[in-house]
């Protein structure tokens, strides 16, 4: 692999920030001059933005332009999808103008399932931190611009792992979860591959909450963030709840509103976009 650079110019719905601090992902850092830097599969990548021009300049495996295209999901129009939703009411063209440079990640699926496990109940700095340790003992070593990277390690180098390891590089509750997930995996027990072909996200849905670890939210995150990239889930966490309970719901007990009753509402709303509208409702209340 060697360094290459692409470059484009006048790129709708590409913002740095709104990309990479949405919560979709875990890998991707800020640099001092306001570029960030990531590991995605077998690449490092660093992405910079002046005025309308992103430049894109790594270590790839691969063609970047087809990497980059593909990652960044730049095939999508999101200026339709904008519009399709911004029409819906304006709590959610308030939304989607705070977040207008977001794009979904296609986000490799194992790492996203196993990102997503050690995301329970913890905050970013410290889920991006264990995910660095997992990085750094188990995956590829890539070195670029006098740094050391390493890739999301593969399921047969995890399989090396025990439990006691994954509590030592810090996951906390997690290490059984990720060691029970990480075999199920690996043994066949869950077929990822024909989720490609699945057309019901419904049965996609049902097999992850079979994986240790996957509870609802998790599951719609992967479901959403992955390259799976199934638009009709709606994730819901604390920030979730209290924007939709401020805008739709009106309940003066935040807590009694119910997840069933979010769903129904996003569901009537935004249907087969409802990923897409939460994740600018979520970013829209967390950063604003």
């Amino acid at each position: 692999m060697q360094e290459q650079t692409y470059v484009i110019k006048n790129q709708d719905s590409f913002e740095l920030k709104d990309i990479f601090d949405c919560g979709q992902c875990f890998r991707w850092n800020e640099e001092k001059d306001g570029s960030y830097t990531g590991v995605f599969k077998e690449n490092v990548l660093n992405v910079k933005k002046e005025k309308n021009v992103i430049t894109f300049k790594g270590i790839i495996n691969g063609n970047i332009k087809e990497v980059v295209e593909d990652y960044f999901d730049l095939k999508r129009d999101y200026s339709k999808i904008k519009q399709e939703l911004s029409t819906i009411d304006e709590n959610i063209l308030n939304s989607v103008n705070y977040g207008k440079g977001i794009r979904i990640l296609n986000q490799e699926l194992i790492e996203t399932i196993l990102s997503f496990i050690i995301s329970a109940n913890n905050n970013i700095p410290r889920i991006k931190s264990i995910i660095e340790r997992i990085s750094g003992k188990y995956g590829k070593q890539i070195k670029w611009n006098n740094k050391t990277y390493y890739t999301f390690p593969t399921l047969e180098n995890l399989k090396k792992a025990s439990v006691e390891d994954f509590r030592n590089l810090g996951a906390g509750f997690r290490d059984i979860r990720l060691f029970e997930t990480i075999n199920m995996l690996s043994e066949g027990k869950v077929n990822v591959k024909n989720w490609y072909k699945e057309q019901d996200t419904k049965k996609i849905r049902e097999e992850l909450l079979t994986l240790s670890g996957v509870g609802p939210k998790v599951a719609d995150c992967i479901l959403l963030f992955s390259d799976l990239k199934r638009f009709d889930v709606f994730p819901i966490d604390v920030w979730v709840r209290r924007v939709m309970n401020e805008l739709y719901i009106k309940n003066p007990d935040e807590t009694k509103v119910s997840k069933k009753e979010i769903e129904s509402i996003a569901k009537e709303k935004f249907g087969n976009l409802s990923g897409l509208a939460q994740q600018y409702l979520f970013y829209w209340k967390r950063e604003a």
